[in-house]
């Protein structure tokens, strides 16, 4: 393969809270993270993405960072750091870490200066306002955790922004200082080896200085974003507080320090009214990301119509731009209980929906626990964590329920920790562990095993284009195709069988990824929860 590693690459997702606990504290560390990189390796990955393990108070668990080259001690140390760079090369896993540009915590040590006066070396790092003549907040920006996105502070007697929580204040990226400052951070993190970064909120680094208002999103359009409806966030178009015109220059910046190391990559998360257009615009040519993300795929919306749709958008909206497609992260209910409601068999669900990410256009990005098909953890109000769930209670429960600790064992602790969990352990997950399933040949984690290592041979699946077949009612059906191979994927996410009219002519069907669809005279055939893949 000449392209690049990143580019159809699969990335594993790791949040070290809830990896593995090697000093008993309760909360996941990087020696276990580290302990563990052969076990991620075997799954037959390119890469490692690390969720933040940075100083922080963890009032957002790590996305709130006080000192941007720091290991927080809860985590270890640096040379832990260095240890777990090394074992992953040592692997053949080149290792992404998470980073958040946008905003600090407000005990970082710019902040702290910032916020003393309005004429400090730092006074103009951060996001300030006067207020209104009344004192209410500059403009009705809102805050994705509820509320203003203003928060008063008497030093200054001003407001300070915060797209998040009001201990994250946003930091001010019209400052040239403050762009120098985190490139600077990155290239501390890429002399360490490291591999590549997730821009966590990449398109929320600049505000429209004009602090206009707003906004309402029309009546007739459907609400966007996380927890839709239910936080007031997703009732306003954010056209001034986010994804302003001038961030391109910035990830213009950003792509010459990741070409000045070789073979590191880019990869942007994306949360915007139009995300695919922000998205083609982000990835467009070799001057910015290398590959993005969006909540597309994240999202409660479902079934084969839903996904159908997605995949026509990008094809038709994304260009020559490169996605990175996911269906769990930390941040939304796992996709076998957010999509696999009433699911009969959910072991099955969780393979064909494995199918239906490894044979998109793009790279993937797979979160740990999903190859082993779990379900979200029920976690009672009681034992919450995420300021997030507590603030929205009951409707929404935030994120604790995917956070929740990794099951190595069918122990009471799931071999995460000796001591007691950060977040309790969900007694289903014990039952899909890692050591229950490693011995059944046809359990989840092997199954997906096969199935990621078959996609990993198959250069159409890999690096080829695709070409969505339509008219195939609940079949999803698309074609790949590279110089060396042409794929014809078919995949049934329902729990009925589903027959189509054959699209093409098929030269034969290929049994290695363990599917059972197959051919009937004219028509496929595909029985519940099943794919069928062909060479054309």
């Amino acid at each position: 393969m000449t392209q690049p590693w990143w580019k159809g690459g699969i990335i594993y997702q790791i949040y070290p809270r809830s990896f593995l606990d090697t000093n008993g504290d309760g909360i996941g560390d990087l020696q276990g993270v580290t302990e563990k990189l052969p076990y991620v390796a075997s799954l037959g990955v390119d890469a490692i993405w690390l969720s933040p393990f940075f100083t922080s108070p963890m009032k957002d668990f790590g996305y709130d960072v006080s000192d941007y080259r720091g290991v927080d001690p809860m985590f270890g140390n640096l040379e832990d750091y260095r240890a777990l760079v090394a074992e992953a090369h040592q692997l053949g896993l080149k290792v992404i870490i998470d980073q958040v540009l946008s905003h600090t915590s407000d005990i970082h040590p710019w902040f702290e200066e910032s916020r003393q006066s309005r004429n400090n070396p730092k006074a103009d790092w951060f996001v300030w306002a006067d207020p209104k003549p009344d004192g209410t907040p500059p403009n009705n920006w809102l805050s994705i955790f509820g509320g203003s996105a203003w928060a008063w502070d008497s030093r200054r007697a001003q407001y300070y922004l915060h797209n998040f929580l009001t201990s994250q204040p946003d930091l001010n990226f019209h400052n040239p200082e403050v762009r120098r400052a985190q490139l600077d951070n990155m290239r501390f993190w890429l002399d360490l080896g490291t591999d590549g970064f997730r821009l966590d909120t990449v398109n929320f680094y600049y505000h429209s200085q004009g602090l206009e208002n707003n906004p309402p999103v029309p009546k007739d359009q459907p609400k966007t974003f996380v927890a839709s409806g239910v936080n007031p966030y997703t009732y306003q178009r954010h056209v001034y507080d986010l994804s302003q015109p001038e961030n391109l220059a910035f990830l213009a910046d950003l792509r010459r320090l990741m070409d000045q190391y070789p073979d590191t990559t880019l990869v942007g998360e994306i949360g915007d009214d139009k995300p695919l257009e922000r998205m083609a615009e982000y990835t467009h040519g070799d001057g910015r990301l290398h590959m993005a993300y969006s909540f597309d795929l994240l999202s409660d919306r479902q079934g084969p119509d839903w996904v159908r749709d997605v995949v026509r958008r990008f094809q038709t909206r994304l260009g020559e731009g490169w996605p990175c497609w996911a269906l769990s992260n930390h941040d939304v209910v796992r996709v076998v209980s957010r999509w696999g409601e009433g699911v009969d068999d959910p072991a099955a669900y969780a393979r064909i929906l494995m199918a239906l990410l490894l044979t998109l256009r793009g790279s993937v990005s797979l979160y740990q626990g999903e190859e082993l098909g779990l379900p979200e953890a029920d976690v009672h109000f009681e034992a919450l964590q995420d300021p997030y769930g507590i603030e929205f209670w009951p409707a929404f429960k935030g994120r604790d329920g995917c956070r929740t600790p990794m099951p190595w064992t069918a122990g009471v602790k799931a071999g995460f920790t000796t001591g007691e969990p950060w977040l309790p352990v969900d007694a289903r997950h014990r039952e899909l562990s890692v050591q229950s399933q490693e011995t059944d040949p046809g359990s989840t984690l092997n199954r997906v095993r096969q199935l990621i290592r078959w996609r990993q041979q198959q250069p159409a699946l890999v690096s080829g284009g695709l070409e969505l077949i339509e008219n195939t009612g609940d079949a999803l059906c698309w074609i790949r195709r590279s110089d060396d191979q042409s794929l014809l994927v078919a995949l049934n996410l329902t729990g009925r069988q589903v027959r189509t009219p054959v699209p093409c002519t098929v030269d034969r069907i290929i049994a290695e990824p363990g599917f059972e669809g197959y051919i009937d005279g004219e028509e496929l055939v595909l029985p519940p929860y099943q794919a069928l893949f062909a060479e054309l």
